[in-house]
């Protein structure tokens, strides 16, 4: 049924669009030509702070050399600790909680190497069926590690209806035998945004350690983690964050675990003012700085800096109201136009704003590969994932209503010229 506050014209796209309090954030980015990127889920497009940042840190590197860990404007010796103060507002981290580094699989195991401890009865680690695949690959080497088998030892939620979890399942499986709790903030195909808050509560109370991995809402949902008590989390750059493909990622560690010894200690999470002592016992410091292993990627990493100055100076807040408006948007339109016969389109997202992420699940029960590709052609850029979904993720700073609206226009189109028979039924490398 149509929401009463939208309208499915075209002339409504474009009041939205004059309305639209942060429509001066787009001329900040680099849209590629001839596209409309609705990928922000995925990989978030190149800000001009972005560049200005990695132009800036390329010229320290030519014009001060070895220099540049301490001379640099952000010296890159404590780079990674400053944008994790930086990045801090997004997430709701306290002083030292939030550290800019490795990837989002190697956090994984840093933090999950230091949270596992299995221990009588308390083996196993309850996470879901429906997660992004490196965490599950993280959580089964972790186990094989003590000698112990994932089959038996990590236990996966499952869904019932193939797109959504239920907290209370999750809940309910928080047992005597779990030493570890390990979710995700939002479901990378359905866009569910789990009820962080009371599953930290629920662990605490069953004296559980849990974290989430964020990747899917960080930048885009806000969140409170030392408020709500999350003993860890990890999220990558490169989506809403917009940091650029590969960047390095960010890892949250609560502060009444500082204490702890790293599971997997290295060069970089030493105490800074000793770390050049060169001494061979170990000694973390003080903060989530201590989890950092290897020395940064500095060139890859400086987009970062830059790429936060939009997002922070929108404000999470105002970036959370516009993507749960324009997805609200999206939803409206497909069931407005695209939901009967012979378009067949349905929503795969929770209909719940207070319940999605930044993303929208858009099914087809056929040819919903043939019809992303056709889409792609077309100059959109949304993604596929199996079986049956087509992402589409405005990023808030820079899509625009009328783009949303021109996909929906699009995918009838598709349907309407029966374009996607063009296109091979074989899924790409990357799709």
């Amino acid at each position: 049924m149509s929401d009463p506050q939208f309208s499915p014209g075209e002339s409504f796209a474009f009041e939205l669009d004059r309305t639209d309090p942060l429509r001066r954030f787009r001329d900040r980015f680099f849209i590629p030509p001839g596209t409309v990127y609705l990928d922000g889920n995925s990989l978030g497009l190149l800000s001009r702070d972005a560049e200005r940042t990695l132009f800036r840190v390329l010229e320290e590197w030519r014009t001060l050399g070895i220099r540049g860990w301490l001379e640099g404007k952000r010296p890159w010796f404590t780079f990674a600790e400053e944008m994790g103060a930086k990045a801090a507002p997004l997430v709701g981290a306290e002083s030292g909680e939030l550290v800019f580094t490795g990837t989002t699989t190697v956090n994984i195991h840093a933090l999950v190497s230091t949270f596992y401890r299995p221990e009588g009865k308390r083996t196993r680690i309850l996470a879901d069926l429906l997660n992004f695949p490196t965490d599950l690959y993280a959580l089964q080497g972790q186990v094989r590690s003590r000698g112990l088998d994932p089959e038996r030892e990590i236990v996966l939620v499952p869904s019932e209806d193939g797109r959504t979890l239920d907290e209370a399942k999750i809940v309910e499986a928080m047992t005597d035998e779990v030493a570890l709790v390990f979710l995700p903030t939002v479901l990378y195909r359905s866009g569910q945004l789990l009820d962080v808050q009371s599953l930290a509560d629920e662990a605490r109370r069953r004296g559980i350690p849990i974290g989430f991995d964020a990747s899917h809402s960080a930048g885009v949902v806000p969140h409170e983690f030392h408020r709500w008590g999350v003993d860890f989390a990890v999220f990558c750059s490169y989506k809403y964050m917009s940091g650029g493909p590969g960047c390095s990622a960010f890892l949250y560690l609560n502060e009444r675990h500082f204490g702890l010894k790293p599971g997997l200690p290295g060069w970089f999470g030493y105490v800074k003012d000793k770390q050049f002592d060169m001494r061979l016992e170990f000694e973390s410091a003080p903060s989530a700085g201590g989890w950092q292993i290897s020395s940064p990627g500095v060139l890859g990493s400086s987009p970062i800096e830059g790429a936060l100055d939009p997002i922070l100076e929108a404000g999470i807040e105002a970036i959370r109201e516009k993507s749960v408006r324009i997805t609200s948007y999206l939803i409206d339109l497909i069931d407005a136009r695209l939901a009967g016969p012979p378009y067949d389109f349905r929503i795969g997202s929770p209909r719940d704003p207070r319940r999605r992420g930044g993303h929208v699940a858009v099914e087809r029960r056929e040819e919903a590969l043939r019809i992303n590709e056709a889409l792609k052609a077309r100059g959109f850029v949304p993604d596929f994932r199996p079986p049956d979904v087509i992402r589409i993720a405005p990023a808030p700073l820079y899509t625009t209503y009328h783009e949303v609206w021109r996909a929906v226009q699009a995918l009838k189109e598709i349907v309407d010229g029966r374009e996607f028979e063009r296109f091979s039924r074989e899924r790409k490398a990357i799709s």
